[in-house]
């Protein structure tokens, strides 16, 4: 089997595949290829090839198909691997997991956004920024009273999910201060680290296509 990714080492959502492919011992099977898309730009052509949408991650197949978006890609890649299982086998596993992927995208797309829209400078939206706000600190009060079952759960795809939302947080809102706020989830995703493929997968910037520093405004409280 030969796949390529269409990757970038600062994509919290390339960064959930790379992570899996780590999981499922895939890493050797797949050549990452640096592709650098940006939403506030001209679509990179050699993405739209395989996507029309030209959006990262996009995995071609061997057999020329493609597959994206990453929750699509992560679930390919557990499905092939019968000696991993990231998606529980039970309905109530499932839907449960799908849940916490979602929750866990959801609050990326907004960490993505927010930091869109604070680049605009001057013309960002104060209506826009506050809504973000809001759904960042529901996001993570969520997560804090759900750790129980969150941590009673084996590792699957919501945990992932989950994972690179809070890594995107302590790489472009570092300071903001959310662990005190949310001692059980910071404790949660600070052992986690120790997990081999979470601390191969570590976000990096690489300037390519980069907005620039952007202060954020997001700060919490100490509990």
């Amino acid at each position: 089997m030969s796949l390529k990714l269409h990757w970038s080492p600062r994509s919290p959502f390339v960064r959930k595949v790379m992570i899996v492919l780590h999981e499922t011992g895939l890493t050797d099977q797949v050549k990452c290829v640096r592709s650098p898309v940006a939403v506030a730009a001209v679509p990179n052509p050699d993405v739209l090839i395989d996507n029309p949408l030209a959006k990262i991650p996009t995995l071609v197949l061997d057999d020329g198909r493609t597959l994206f978006d990453s929750a699509v890609i992560c679930e390919y890649l557990d499905a092939i691997t019968p000696q991993t299982q990231l998606m529980p086998p039970d309905l109530d596993g499932r839907f449960e997991c799908l849940r916490w992927q979602a929750l866990g995208d959801g609050l990326i797309d907004v960490l993505l956004f927010w930091r869109i829209e604070m680049a605009r400078g001057d013309k960002a939206s104060q209506i826009i920024s506050d809504g973000y706000d809001v759904k960042v600190r529901a996001s993570l009060a969520c997560l804090e009273k759900e750790m129980p079952q969150l941590a009673a759960r084996g590792f699957g795809l919501g945990h992932v999910a989950i994972a690179c939302a809070l890594g995107q947080l302590n790489f472009r809102f570092a300071g903001c201060g959310w662990e005190a706020k949310h001692p059980r989830l910071a404790a949660w995703y600070d052992a986690l680290q120790s997990r081999p493929s979470i601390a191969a997968t570590v976000v990096q910037d690489d300037d390519k296509l980069a907005m620039g520093d952007i202060v954020m405004p997001l700060r919490f409280e100490a509990a």
